[in-house]
């Protein structure tokens, strides 16, 4: 018994963890408890060192002493004060009027509201919540389908997923241990194709079915020509500023994630003092949530690590790599199952858990495969907005129950959000098929980027075998190393 329960250590641990996860178990704790039961019991065994847990301590100091994590509470606290600053209800009152005269034009306004809330607050319940409350009756009363009202709503507001400056992102920097500006940079395109099919969904849908949409009566029409222009643009404005001087100066490298989070929040701040609507009551309402937020990310982020610690331990980084590599198809392979298998997990976890968990399990082996990580995790990223859209469990479809009329049904909303999980799907496969949609870096990074891709990129060199090299070379050609001429030259300058 001791034997097999040696030999099979890592999937042991992996299937308690699951099981532990299905029982409804919390997962910081559950990850927590599953390592270090199975780091005693390793150590019982014979398998581990009881010295390995001392490890423990200098590794969760170091999880409070990230920079890139502390951008998690900045940019939260920032969706919080905006969502109640009332630029939401502004800009889909405006956009409305603007879009209003033509078929799907109120679809329209709320997927590019959605875009620019995502941009501004990278937080979905905040997105929801609000296209919910200010949209949908609009929508409802000017007839629309209620499947397509739905389900527009809710895939706008998980843009926020993708959009910088996205939570996922940052998490998945950290994880994946690559530059937060570069996931940011990379997102930007899918997440503006994305966009871009949605609007071409609802688009086919008013060919097909025009009654589904229909465009606003001429009485909804409220603002005209000039006035409508120039509350277009002092309604664009705010926001547009607030991007630029998070997004703008993380790009330009003014400044790093972190310090653009805390402009940010800044600016929400200002937003939100312009527009007369902060005070006590707001602010600790924002800080309450904004700390349980964080709170929640930090013990996940603490339970993993102890999770991760035992579970490379008992070798168990080598077992998943061995599964995942010997996977017919190469890369390909290898990303098909790995998004199927995000996808299915994506019904019962959420994007925080599956980073946790799965990312770090997955990083080592795509980086042997030789796929870019930044360009793995924004494809992640992209599969697990579908986490918020899954019928009967993802939290978008809650989150606009919980705002939606009576005369909403709960069926209503699943099957209005399927196409868009469909759109998601399609969005991933785009990803993998032109893996060129993700860009970053400077010009010489594109270049290296692609050639990686396409598996055409030069061997890394190895600085200190060739310095060796050389020194060998120096050596043999007079008989004196390097040293020796440095010692000579400071003889005679003496």
């Amino acid at each position: 018994m001791a034997e097999f329960i040696i030999a099979n250590m890592a999937p042991l641990m992996f299937g308690a963890l699951v099981v532990f996860l299905l029982c409804g178990y919390p997962v910081a704790f559950a990850l927590a408890a599953n390592g270090i039961v199975f780091g005693l019991i390793g150590i019982e065994l014979g398998l581990l060192h009881p010295a390995l847990f001392q490890a423990l301590p200098e590794r969760i100091f170091g999880i409070m002493a990230n920079d890139t994590l502390l951008a998690i509470p900045f940019f939260t606290f920032m969706g919080l004060i905006l969502e109640r600053s009332g630029m939401a209800e502004d800009l889909l009152d405006t956009i409305g009027q603007l879009f209003g005269p033509i078929r799907g034009g109120l679809a329209f306004a709320v997927i590019f509201v959605g875009a620019l809330l995502a941009a501004t607050t990278g937080v979905v319940a905040a997105s929801v919540i609000s296209m919910g409350l200010i949209s949908l009756p609009i929508m409802l009363r000017y007839g629309y389908d209620k499947k397509l009202a739905c389900g527009v709503i809710a895939a706008s507001g998980t843009l926020a997923q993708i959009i910088p400056p996205s939570l996922v992102l940052i998490i998945m920097a950290d994880q994946l241990g690559k530059s937060v500006g570069d996931m940011y940079e990379g997102a930007i395109f899918p997440a503006m194709v994305l966009s871009g099919l949605y609007v071409g969904y609802v688009i086919l849908l008013t060919i097909i079915k025009p009654s589904a949409a229909p465009a606003l009566p001429p009485e909804a029409r409220t603002l005209r020509g000039f006035k409508l222009m120039l509350r277009v643009v002092t309604t664009m404005v705010p926001p547009l500023l607030l991007i630029f001087l998070v997004l703008g100066t993380i790009f330009l490298g003014i400044a790093t994630p972190t310090e653009g989070g805390a402009m940010g929040a800044a600016g929400a701040l200002a937003l939100a003092i312009g527009r007369k609507r902060l005070n006590i009551k707001l602010l600790k309402q924002a800080m309450e949530t904004t700390g349980k937020l964080s709170s929640f990310v930090i013990f996940i982020l603490v339970g993993s690590t102890v999770f991760g610690l035992i579970f490379r331990a008992v070798n168990g980084d080598l077992w998943v790599e061995h599964l995942l590599l010997s996977l017919p198809g190469g890369q390909v392979g290898f990303l098909i199952v790995v998004n199927v298998m995000v996808f299915l997990l994506a019904f019962f976890l959420d994007f925080f858990e599956l980073s946790f968990i799965i990312v770090p399990l997955l990083a080592p082996v795509a980086d042997k495969l030789g796929i870019d990580l930044v360009w793995f995790g924004i494809l992640l990223a992209v599969n697990m907005q579908t986490s918020f859209m899954h019928p009967p469990f993802g939290f978008a479809l809650f989150y606009l129950r919980s705002v939606a009329p009576s005369s909403i049904k709960t069926t209503d909303i699943y099957w209005g959000a399927i196409p868009f999980v469909c759109i998601q799907i399609i969005m991933v496969a785009l990803i993998i098929i032109f893996p060129n949609i993700v860009s970053y870096g400077d010009e010489a990074q594109k270049e290296m980027q692609r050639m990686e891709q396409e598996g055409t990129a030069p061997e890394a060199i190895d600085l200190d075998t060739l310095m060796r090299q050389n020194q060998d070379e120096s050596a043999g050609a007079d008989g004196k190393s390097p040293a020796d001429l440095l010692k000579e030259l400071q003889s005679g300058s003496n």
